[in-house]
């Protein structure tokens, strides 16, 4: 992988020589936070992934970081674990709505399985200082046309859920919320809006059954598009999201380990209500090339349509501002795909046979 695509700065006192694992730690979100890890100069990095949508080759190349593969409910691998972790971070997810539409059963397996089976051995770890769990905001969007809705933490969870991941992510937050009261698990939740950036690889991991396994988030997907000069398709009118780029995810996270409460919960977004229609037009411009907008049937199941997220709770408990706007991260991820790009469609091509076998949509 070439360069590391974020700009990295210290938080603080609290990572400087600890210890951390880092359970997805090759995904696009996991990958970026172990280089930061390392530049604020933390002594050692477990990364625990099954590769499920990753590749081991987006593992950053340090001697201070460890790789091991395989998934964190298998039983071996969590024996191997010892209690010599200042900071756990649990990112490792079924990566996301509509593969877990797709395979329910898969989703539960890699994301409430997992979160529970993890959860019960650090129970008894007596030397973490915080596990942080990355939670999804979607889940909280309000399930009516309209809006925008602006989540809260403290906003109501509904009980009708548009996919199963987004019932597996509230189900981890349930969890964590147990073993904090139960156990004294210092369990912090972080909320993600729409990350985007370097390190997302389009088509990592293995075939999942549906399109999503290669076309996963909207910006990376846009962004390749965009550079193959191909049509960036829009779904539906007026949906929007607060994306927030990946170097200010990270900077959350860190925030949520060093200075978030045990038992809390924070929104990790930029406050701002960003447009499908604006992103694709941003992406269009940075990519340079003659790709066309074009609008299609917005998803069946899809019932949030515009949210973005409250981050005043972020701003004044953990001082995290997110500080890179659209604007700025577009650009730098369509020059880190345009880098990056052999790789991403060596990744793509593994999955042409079936994704040629699937009817068009």
């Amino acid at each position: 992988m070439t360069g590391n695509g974020i700009g990295l700065g210290p938080v603080g006192p609290g990572l400087e020589g600890r210890t951390a694992l880092v359970v997805g730690g090759a995904g696009f979100v996991g990958s970026n936070l172990c280089l930061r890890l390392l530049k604020e100069g933390i002594a050692s990095v477990t990364v625990v992934d099954n590769l499920l949508s990753a590749e081991e080759w987006n593992v950053p190349a340090d001697p201070r970081l460890n790789f091991r593969r395989g998934s964190i409910a298998d039983d071996a691998l969590l024996a191997g674990l010892r209690d010599d972790f200042d900071y756990a971070f649990h990112l490792a997810t079924f990566h996301g709505n509509q593969n877990s539409i797709a395979e329910p059963l898969l989703d539960h397996d890699n994301n409430s399985v997992t979160t529970l089976k993890l959860l019960e051995r650090l129970k008894d770890f007596r030397r973490l200082k915080k596990v942080v769990y990355s939670s999804a905001g979607c889940s909280l969007g309000e399930k009516t046309p309209g809006g925008p809705t602006v989540s809260k933490e403290e906003t109501p969870i509904t009980l009708y859920f548009d996919s199963p991941y987004q019932i597996s992510k509230i189900v981890g937050e349930l969890y964590g919320n147990y073993y904090f009261t139960r156990h004294g698990v210092p369990f912090v939740k972080a909320r993600f809006q729409n990350v985007y950036g370097p390190r997302e690889v389009l088509g990592a991991g293995p075939w999942r059954g549906t399109y999503a396994t290669v076309w996963r988030n909207v910006v990376p997907t846009f962004v390749y598009h965009a550079l193959k000069g191909l049509p960036l398709r829009i779904e539906g009118d007026g949906a929007s999201r607060d994306f927030i780029f990946v170097e200010d995810i990270v900077e959350g996270l860190a925030r949520c380990a060093v200075f978030g409460a045990p038992g809390d919960v924070f929104n990790l977004g930029t406050g701002e209500e960003t447009s499908i229609g604006d992103l694709a037009r941003s992406v269009v411009e940075a990519a340079g090339g003659p790709s066309e907008i074009v609008h299609v049937p917005r998803r069946a199941w899809d019932s949030s349509v515009r949210r973005y997220a409250s981050t005043k709770k972020a701003e004044e408990q953990i001082g995290f501002n997110a500080r890179v706007p659209v604007r700025e991260g577009i650009p730098r991820t369509v020059a880190w795909m345009r880098e990056n790009l052999a790789r991403i469609d060596a990744a793509i091509e593994k999955h042409a046979a079936r994704m040629a076998s699937l009817p068009e949509g």
